[in-house]
């Protein structure tokens, strides 16, 4: 089976694509909120552009933002499970939220903020791979407010079966699609949206421009790879350093012979007489 080089799960590939594509992009969100897309009167997409992705820009976040009927709406990508999404997901919308509250603004005024979150890992314990969170009370189950909206769709807990008016699970699976015979499956029984789709994200995965993106995204990575793993090295070395200077001080401190003390630390003459 042929393993697609760039999977839509890229962020900088799923960033362009339905930027370049916006009636695709309004398709997806409709799919997601379970709405339908003749109901989306107002469809703003409010950071289209691409933020420069240079090799100090190591955690440069492309996501997309909506005004959707007048809500904002913030679709996510993460692919791996670094242990902290839910509170990450839950910053992002206290991000948002606040950010919509204009200088002198009333607080009634604050528009419903939901965070859509497509992820490639399972988060919750439970086998529905779509849920969804708000402010409840916590005996009542009584909303709060329903300026809060949180969702999650975990593409490993997909059913395998499909049926063909599905158009949520065939999104979805073109997220979690990894190889090209997988593509041709979803473009054959997806219906002519997902045609359209495939051959937007085969357009832009092809594109000189994504491509010399990828590429500083790339280098940025191995630079902080590299980053890391030298101050992880040079930890170690200030550890073991620091712990032989502790014995040597105790041993000096009891008579111990100098070339001893250099034979149990591996410190120098000078590095003991400075004690």
């Amino acid at each position: 089976m042929a393993e697609l080089q760039y999977k839509l799960t890229n962020d900088v590939l799923f960033k362009m694509m339905f930027v370049q594509y916006p009636e695709l992009l309004k398709r997806l969100v409709a799919v997601l909120l379970g709405v339908r897309v003749e109901d989306i009167k107002e469809f703003v997409i409010s950071n289209p552009e691409m933020p420069p992705l240079t090799k100090d820009d190591k955690h440069c976040k492309l996501d997309i933002k909506m005004i959707v009927n007048g809500q904002v709406v913030d679709l996510e990508i993460q692919v791996k499970d670094e242990g902290d999404y839910p509170e990450r997901s839950l910053f992002y919308w206290a991000l948002g939220f606040a950010s919509s509250l204009p200088d002198s603004g009333e607080y009634s005024t604050l528009p419903r903020m939901i965070v859509v979150s497509i992820v490639a890992f399972k988060m919750f314990r439970c086998a529905e791979f779509h849920s969804e969170f708000a402010l409840l009370e916590v005996k009542r189950h009584e909303q709060l407010t329903d300026r809060m909206s949180l969702h999650y769709f975990e593409l490993p807990k997909l059913p395998k079966t499909v049926s063909a008016d599905d158009h949520l699970m065939y999104w979805l699976l073109l997220f979690k699609a990894k190889t090209e015979e997988e593509l041709k499956k979803i473009q054959k029984e997806g219906g002519p949206i997902m045609a359209q789709a495939i051959e937007a994200y085969r357009h832009v995965s092809a594109s000189n421009e994504f491509k010399e993106l990828e590429r500083i995204r790339k280098l940025a990575r191995h630079n902080e790879a590299s980053a890391l793993g030298h101050a992880r090295r040079e930890g170690i070395k200030k550890g073991i350093q620091e712990n032989s200077i502790a014995i040597a001080k105790k041993m000096k401190a009891k008579g111990a012979d100098i070339n001893y003390i250099i034979e149990m630390t591996d410190l120098t003459v000078d590095d003991i007489l400075r004690l």
